[in-house]
Formats: structure tokens, sequence, C-alpha cells
């Protein structure tokens, strides 16, 4: 593709941009690449490789410094598996402007959170006990949704688990395990589709790798993420909007 310098650069930036606020790039990423013409079939893997790469690294530290409640995340682990490929395997015959529609209320949902949502609505009453039936419906729906759409369930898991009362702390925690696995799933579903040029994600999701990790550790250094999400909310609202416009045009 003529376009791999174009998209090793936006997967870098982006992915830097975002981990300033602690958030996975591949939401904004799969949007912007299809806009530059890569076909959504191709921006849709490419994302979930850059997820399954960025967030694997956080995973491995939080086990190792025991910060993750296995209980609590496997019954999220295993539903958002089994159901992003199903995903990824539906958009066969969920028409593309579907497809544009629910990413456009996927953006507009995951905005709004970024600058509305406050996560220690619950502080000082955070919930101890492990339920089985919310995690297992709030993993299915996000696995759902990042094979069909390419970009992750984080943005979903992260809220709908601190509504329900649980230490946001935990669950952000929790979300950095879930989201390779649910990626990894729905790539390889992708991949055995024939949904892939690797001359192009394997440059994009390693400029991607190293944007998120130079942005983490300018994040931890000078900035304040609470800000910064605001400013990233604002931005998948613009993209929202175009993503709309795109749709009736």
């Amino acid at each position: 593709m003529d376009n791999i310098p174009a998209v090793t650069a936006l997967a870098f930036g982006l992915s830097f941009l975002f981990a300033l606020g602690g958030v996975g790039s591949a939401i904004a990423l799969v949007p912007t690449l299809q806009w530059i013409e890569v076909p959504l079939a191709i921006a849709k893997p490419t994302g979930l490789l850059v997820n399954t790469l960025s967030m694997t690294g956080a995973s491995v530290s939080n086990i190792r410094q025991g910060r993750l409640d296995f209980r609590l995340g496997i019954p999220i682990i295993v539903s958002s598996f089994v159901l992003a490929p199903l995903g990824a395997w539906s958009s066969h015959f969920v028409p593309r402007s579907a497809v544009l529609a629910i990413f456009a209320l996927f953006l507009l949902f995951s905005g709004l959170m970024l600058i509305f949502f406050r996560a220690n609505r619950f502080e000082g009453q955070y919930r101890e006990d492990r339920p089985l039936l919310a995690p297992l419906l709030i993993g299915a729906v996000a696995g759902y949704l990042s094979g069909l759409l390419g970009v992750g369930g984080g943005g979903l898991i992260a809220p709908l688990m601190i509504l329900l009362g649980f230490n946001p702390m935990k669950v952000a925690v929790i979300t950095a395990f879930v989201v390779p696995f649910s990626s990894l799933s729905g790539l390889i579903a992708y991949l055995t589709m024939g949904h892939a040029d690797l001359g192009l994600m394997i440059p994009a999701a390693v400029a991607a790798y190293l944007g998120g990790s130079l942005g983490t550790r300018f994040m931890h250094s000078r900035l304040k993420p609470g800000t910064v999400k605001k400013f990233l909310g604002v931005l998948l609202l613009l993209l929202a909007v175009k993503m709309v416009l795109q749709l009736v045009g």
C-alpha cells in the first residue's frame, strides 16, 4: 500500500496522544484509517493488533504486581474472547452503513464517558463481591463490539463495571487484562477470513506500541490524565460527528 508511511505516522501519533489519558488508540485509529482510504476490513484487524500489543505489556505488569482480581475478571475475559470472533464474522452480513452507525454511537458513548463520567462516584462503598452474570453479559457485548468494530471493548467494560459499584482502579486493571484477549480472538477471526495486510498492519502496530509507551511515560511525568481525557472525549465526539456526516452525505 502506498499509504504505509501515513498509516504508521497516524498510529504513532494517535497512540501517543491517547496514552496521555490512559486510553487505547484503536477507537480513533480505525475510523481515521478508513477516512484515508484504508479498507475497513483491513483497518479493523489493524486496530485489534494495536490493542493486543499495547495492552499485553500493561497486563503482564499488573499480574506481576498482584493487582489483578482474577475471579472478577475471568467471566469478562471468557465471554469477550468467545464473542469477539462472532462480531468479526458477522461483519460479513452487517451492512457497512450499519457498522459505521454503530461505530458512531460507540464513539459518542465513549466520548461522553471520558468527558462527564466520574469514576469516584462510589468512593468509600466499593463492592467486594464477585458476581457472574453481569460480568459475563458485559464481556459478551464488549467482545462482540470489539470484533465488529475492531476497537476493543475497554471503553464499554470500564464505565459499566464502575456503574455497578466496583473500584475504578480494580476495573482499570481488569480492563487492561481483558482487551488483549478479546482483541486477539477477533484478530484471529479476521486473519482466518483473509482480511489482512501484514505489510501495513505490522508497521502500524509497532508504531502504535512505541507511541503508546512514550505517551504513558510522558503522562506519568508531566500531565494530569483527567484533563487529557476530557480533550480526548471531545476528539471522539468530533470523530462521531464526522462519521455521521459521512453516513448522511
